[in-house]
């Protein structure tokens, strides 16, 4: 059996090595690995941003996309791998989608989340992976981007704190 595993992780290995090196992606710094697929050379000149941007989003399980914000909508698309779980935190407390591609398990290929909203992933699945694309419109920019701290989210969130301590 121990050797069955080892050979699984290998695999795995071998697998995440190969999207990130053939993919060309680079470490995200909420988590993950990400390369630009694409950024509109049209702009909305009253925001100084590009209509959309693309990105390939790759995330391991042994790694979680940090609770983070942007000013825009970003929309999740599935490609490979696991599910994905995307975590948001609001008024509502926290919510889970799975974003795959099993909907008899309430996966969806695609979920938006909404500009202003804080939110993060993990992979659902242990020893996995996850391919997406996200797309934002307006444009993604590193200006826009927040990562928020713990101690912050524990006090706006306290009846999050399990969550909140794993995507921070």
């Amino acid at each position: 059996m121990e050797e069955e595993d080892t050979n699984h992780m290998d695999q795995l290995n071998n697998e995440i090595e190969q999207l990130v090196t053939e993919l060309g992606l680079l470490p995200h710094p909420e988590g993950g690995f990400y390369k630009e697929t694409y950024r509109s050379s049209d702009k909305l000149e009253a925001l100084d941003r590009h209509l959309v941007t693309s990105i390939y989003f790759l995330l391991t399980s042994e790694n979680v996309s940090r609770f983070h914000r942007i000013k825009s909508d970003e929309h999740w698309f599935f490609h490979a791998g696991s599910a994905l779980i995307v975590h948001t935190l609001s008024e509502n407390g926290h919510q889970k989608t799975l974003v795959g591609l099993d909907l008899s398990k309430g996966e969806t290929p695609h979920f938006v989340v909404p500009k202003n909203t804080i939110f993060g992933s993990s992979v659902s699945v242990k020893n996995s992976y996850s391919l997406v694309s996200c797309v934002v419109a307006p444009g993604f920019d590193f200006a826009d981007f927040e990562l928020f701290e713990r101690d912050y989210l524990l006090k706006e969130f306290p009846n999050h704190s399990e969550i909140i301590h794993q995507l921070t």
